[in-house]
């Protein structure tokens, strides 16, 4: 763990002083965990703006991501970024050959896995409803969303098994957001509160079903024009001993997660994800992660979604099948944002 944060400092650090201009309003909003702050506004309560598109750039980017008010609102039922959608190269300390739960039948059987594989991510949304709590309100839209995620470990590099998907995650949820404009000490603003229900699985049948139901609760908060920190806090819907995968789960993949997210400049994006049970010591993770901007897009507004994307995770969680495994991931791919 000591080696993965040194190594991760090196990693802020290198990114930093290549890239450290200062930063310019009009970078993109992050996906999800890697919301970026752009554009700050010059009065503590929000105008309402002309709707020029539903990416609508005098807005901030946690408004123009849930779409928090009238003048970034995209509409229902159309297909929304969630989390980032990745191809990425993966080397790692250790890989799972055998995984094991502490539930009764629930060990494997040896595999001869690699630690060089391939990740693939998935992710989308739809906004199913909206206005139902801020219905005539110029400044504030609440809403209603379906998302969907899925991320896959594939066995690219390792011919003698046939190059399998070692593990693969469903991640369906519900997530209701009601935009708050609540001024915070040294220039920080709260921006949104909401709840969900999160449904995570890895479809697979004894022995090696893993899967649990959450309910969440999150917030956002912006500062300026570069710095976003959003939180997320769950209780897991209980389970009888019976039917419960990995009764530990919690304590080992944590209760609550922080992300900050910084934009160094428009081409450079730094942010940092911590995961904690509040209980144990011997839980959670960090996962460090740098996107850099590939290309332009002149009729979007300059704001590209292609992005280069380096990432360095510790700890418990990095899929279900390693949620009570500890390991470390380094990860180099391409990566869609903000589309």
């Amino acid at each position: 763990m000591r080696n993965a944060c040194q190594l991760a400092l090196f990693l802020i650090a290198t990114c930093a002083l290549s890239t450290g201009a200062r930063a310019q309003n009009g970078t993109e909003a992050m996906a999800s965990n890697y919301l970026l702050a752009e554009v700050a506004p010059t009065a503590n309560l929000p105008v309402p703006v002309e709707v020029v598109s539903c990416k609508n750039p005098a807005a901030t980017p946690l408004s123009r991501f849930w779409e928090l008010e009238p003048a970034s609102d995209c509409g229902t039922f159309g297909l929304r970024g969630y989390r980032p959608i990745s191809l990425a190269v993966v080397g790692s300390d250790s890989v799972n050959t055998a995984p094991s739960s502490p539930a009764a039948g629930h060990t494997g059987s040896f595999q001869p896995y690699t630690t060089s594989e391939t990740r693939i991510n998935l992710s989308v949304r739809t906004k199913v409803a909206q206005g139902l709590l801020t219905s005539g309100s110029a400044n504030r839209l609440d809403s209603l969303w379906f998302a969907y995620s899925q991320q896959s470990y594939w066995q690219l590099f390792n011919a003698d098994l046939s190059r399998p998907f070692r593990a693969t995650d469903h991640e369906p949820e519900f997530i209701y957001i009601f935009p708050v404009e609540s001024a915070l000490p040294s220039g920080w603003r709260l921006r949104y509160g909401g709840i969900g229900i999160n449904h995570q699985s890895n479809g697979q049948s004894l022995p090696l079903s893993r899967s649990w139901n959450r309910i969440i609760g999150r917030a956002g908060l912006e500062l300026g024009n570069q710095v976003s920190v959003t939180g997320a806090l769950w209780q897991r819907i209980p389970e009888d001993s019976a039917s419960d995968d990995n009764p530990d789960i919690v304590d080992r993949v944590g209760r609550a997660e922080v992300t900050a997210a910084w934009t160094v400049n428009p081409t450079n994006s730094l942010a940092v994800t911590v995961r904690h049970s509040l209980q144990t010591g011997d839980s959670g993770s960090i996962r460090l992660a740098w996107f850099r901007k590939i290309g332009s897009a002149a009729d979007n507004g300059n704001r590209s979604s292609l992005r280069l994307h380096t990432e360095l995770f510790s700890g418990y969680g990095d899929s279900l099948m390693d949620y009570n495994r500890p390991r470390t991931v380094f990860s180099v791919g391409l990566t869609l944002l903000d589309w």
